[in-house]
């Protein structure tokens, strides 16, 4: 299976840092679950990105916006040879009580 560089740890870290609530949702109310699609290609760079499940277009966008953002990713390996692989990401985007 593909691999983010460092982990899923280090990709929690990317998306915490990189994510902007859109002011828009955050005003509001909006929260919600956004799955990204994407191919990882042979070389780790991400193509064919899209909405698998959104939740509302400014999440959309931001979610789509920080992906592309992405570094290249390790590639999946079949039979020690790269291969392109389909893959999804959740992310999600919470308001804060405060």
């Amino acid at each position: 299976m593909p691999e983010f560089p460092g982990g899923a740890g280090n990709f929690g870290l990317f998306l915490s840092r990189n994510i902007r609530y859109p002011i828009s949702a955050r005003d509001g109310n909006s929260q919600g679950k956004v799955i990204v699609g994407f191919v990882i290609e042979v070389d780790g760079s991400l193509s064919d990105l899209r909405i698998i499940q959104g939740a509302g277009t400014d999440l959309n966008e931001e979610a789509l916006r920080v992906m592309k953002l992405s570094p290249k990713w390790l590639p999946g390996m079949q039979s020690g040879r790269p291969v392109r692989v389909a893959y999804s990401v959740p992310i999600n985007f919470t308001l804060s009580r405060e």
